[in-house]
């Protein structure tokens, strides 16, 4: 085992032993790096990335040769979590770009409640040196944290070689490593998803506690468009023409929408899908994905879509 892990390692990345003394190493079985559902979660991380950062026109390709600089990191906790460091924005020293890693890795793990380091499957050491196992770990939990909506692949695990090195010789072991967890057992993918849709969840509670996280949520729309001059009284029916919903997305995410882009003042059903569906592409942009949420059901006033796209809202801005 010990002499075909190490074998495999010459020939692709020649890696040295020594800089193994006195520490552990994790590396992903080749075979793992074929597997199908790696691949699938490495695209969905790249596509959630490139959505995320689509406004700042920042491109990734590849999780292990984009990232390990701080940029886009640095970028995403911009994006994400509204978090800017005073950090420069092209470290392009090895010095300058781990000392960039380290301010954001620990802004990252306080944002993540990551207070115990032995949760904790990264480090500025690992990113830095391009280490998928690592980055992928990394962007898994900033997903969970940041956009629990986004569908990534379940149930993706690797085979890992750890290795150790220290006075007594080379010692190694495999193991399995759990990526994204399975779901629950007797659930379809539908039946999943819509148990952890917390609209969903919400409605199915008594009227009460349902008017409390509407008033909660209308009491930060209004808050956020006082600015403007505008107040919402009634959230299905104010939101249908989309108008206020363009307005609440410009003053949140800090952009002008021109006029001539929308109908301020719509008169008939299509120009009020037209409007919402502009809302729905500028969320997308602005690496807000909604699932499920189709323009018509804003248009028709449906109390579960309209209440989806403002708690999305609500969760990404609520600090403002």
């Amino acid at each position: 085992m010990e002499a075909d892990v190490f074998e495999y390692h010459k020939e692709e990345e020649l890696v040295d032993v020594a800089t193994f003394q006195g520490g552990r190493q994790k590396l992903i079985q080749p075979s793992s790096l074929n597997d199908p559902k790696l691949e699938k979660l490495k695209e969905a991380l790249v596509s959630w990335i490139n959505s995320t950062l689509k406004p700042e026109h920042i491109v990734v390709q590849s999780l292990e040769e984009d990232l390990y600089d701080g940029l886009v990191l640095h970028h995403m906790l911009s994006r994400l979590a509204g978090v800017k460091l005073s950090v420069e924005e092209i470290a392009l020293t090895s010095t300058n770009q781990i000392r960039k890693l380290e301010m954001i890795l620990e802004e990252l793990d306080q944002r993540l409640g990551l207070q115990d380091s032995s949760e904790i499957k990264w480090n500025v050491k690992l990113i830095h040196n391009k280490d998928l196992l690592a980055t992928i770990h990394l962007l898994v939990a900033m997903v969970r944290c940041f956009q629990p909506d986004l569908d990534l692949p379940t149930d993706v695990k690797v085979e890992v070689v750890v290795i150790e090195v220290d006075k007594s010789g080379i010692k190694s072991d495999v193991h399995t490593e759990i990526l994204t967890e399975a779901r629950d057992a007797g659930s379809d993918s539908t039946g999943n998803t819509e148990s952890k849709d917390p609209i969903q969840e919400l409605l199915k509670l008594e009227p009460h506690k349902v008017n409390t996280v509407k008033k909660a949520i209308l009491h930060f729309v209004n808050r956020n468009m006082s600015a403007l001059g505008l107040q919402v009284a009634d959230m299905e029916r104010q939101f249908a023409d989309g108008v206020i919903l363009l307005l609440l997305i410009g003053q949140l995410e800090g952009f002008f929408i021109p006029l001539c882009d929308f109908n301020l003042t719509p008169v008939n059903p299509s120009e009020m899908l037209h409007n919402v569906t502009l809302a729905l592409d500028l969320l997308n942009d602005s690496g807000l994905q909604v699932s499920g949420i189709d323009p018509q059901d804003i248009v028709s006033q449906d109390v579960a879509a309209t209440l989806k796209i403002l708690y999305a809202l609500f969760r990404k801005h609520k600090g403002k």
